[in-house]
C-alpha cells in the first residue's frame, strides 16, 4: 500500500494531506480529536482499493491556520478547491464529528464532484430537542466519558504529555473553537441540509453521549433520502471503537450507490 504526504497551498492556505492507497477516491475528514482519530480507518480503506485523502484541518496537529479561515463553511470551500486542484471526481466524502459537519457543507458547495456522503456522528446541528453536550465547558475526562462506549480503554493521563503534545492539544482546541464556535452548531444548517442531493449514509455510535443517537436521527431526517444506522458497541468515534462494522456499512452503502449510478 502506497502512502504519501502532500504539502500544498490553496491560495495562501498551507495544507497537509496524507494520501494512501489506489482506487476510487475517498476524502476522509477528521473531527476535534485530530487526524489520528481517522488514520487507522484510512488504512482500512486504502487496503480495500480506495485512494484515500486525509487532510489535516489548518490549526490542528501543530499546523498553521490563517486568521481568515475561521468557520466550517470556509473549510468546506477549502476542500472544494482541493478536490478541484487534484481533479478528483466521483468522490466519497466521509466526515467524523466536525468533519461530518464540514462534509455536509461540502456536499452543498461541491455536489458535482461527490458520489456519496458518509457522516459519522456529525456535529453542527442546532437541536432544541436533543442538544449536544457543551464540549468547551467539560473537563477532558468527562469528554472521554461521554465519547466512548468503553471510556476506560481511552483515558489519557494528561500529566504524562510532553510540552509539544500539550501545545498541539491546545492548538487543536483553539482551532476547534475558531471553526465551530462555542456552541459547535449552526442554526441555519438544518434547513440547508434539505438541499443535499448526494446519496448519504448517517452512522451513529449507540453509546455516543456527546451527540446522542436521537440527535443523529434528527440529522438524518433533515437530509432527503439519507439512510441511518446505529453502530453497536461504539460512541462518538465509531471508526475507532468499531472500525470493522463501519467499514462493512460503508462498503454496502457505496456498492449500492455505484450500482445505481451504473444503471
Amino acid at each position: 500500500m502506497s502512502e504519501y504526504l502532500l504539502s500544498t497551498s490553496l491560495g495562501d492556505v498551507p495544507l497537509t494531506v496524507n494520501e494512501s492507497g489506489k482506487g476510487k477516491p475517498v476524502l476522509l475528514l477528521h473531527g476535534g480529536a485530530g487526524h489520528n482519530s481517522v488514520s487507522g480507518f484510512a488504512e482500512l480503506l486504502a487496503g480495500r482499493s480506495r485512494r484515500t485523502f486525509v487532510p489535516v484541518h489548518p490549526g490542528f496537529g501543530g499546523t498553521p491556520r490563517p486568521a481568515k479561515l475561521d468557520s466550517i463553511r470556509a473549510l468546506a470551500d477549502l476542500y472544494a478547491r482541493l478536490l478541484e486542484e487534484l481533479a478528483l471526481e466521483n468522490v466519497t466524502v466521509i466526515g467524523s464529528s466536525i468533519g461530518g459537519w464540514i462534509a455536509a457543507e461540502l456536499a452543498l458547495v461541491a455536489a458535482g464532484r461527490l458520489e456519496a456522503l458518509v457522516l459519522l456522528d456529525a456535529a453542527g446541528l442546532d437541536s432544541a430537542e436533543h442538544p449536544a453536550a457543551d464540549f468547551f465547558s467539560l473537563p477532558f475526562d468527562q469528554v472521554i466519558e461521554l465519547s466512548y462506549a468503553d471510556p476506560d480503554a481511552y483515558r489519557v493521563d494528561l500529566s504524562t504529555l510532553t510540552g509539544e503534545q500539550r501545545a498541539i492539544a491546545a492548538g487543536n482546541r483553539d482551532a476547534l473553537l475558531a471553526y465551530g464556535g462555542e456552541s459547535m452548531a449552526d442554526p441555519s444548517l438544518k434547513d440547508r441540509l434539505a438541499a443535499i442531493s448526494t446519496p448519504t449514509l448517517v452512522l451513529w455510535g449507540e453509546a455516543d453521549r456527546m451527540m446522542t443517537p436521537e440527535y443523529g436521527r434528527e440529522y438524518a431526517r433533515a437530509i432527503p433520502g439519507s439512510r441511518f444506522h446505529i453502530v453497536e458497541r461504539a460512541g462518538h468515534l465509531p471508526q475507532i471503537e468499531a472500525p470493522g462494522a463501519v467499514l462493512e456499512l460503508f462498503e454496502e452503502f457505496t456498492s449500492t450507490v455505484s450500482s445505481a449510478d451504473a444503471r
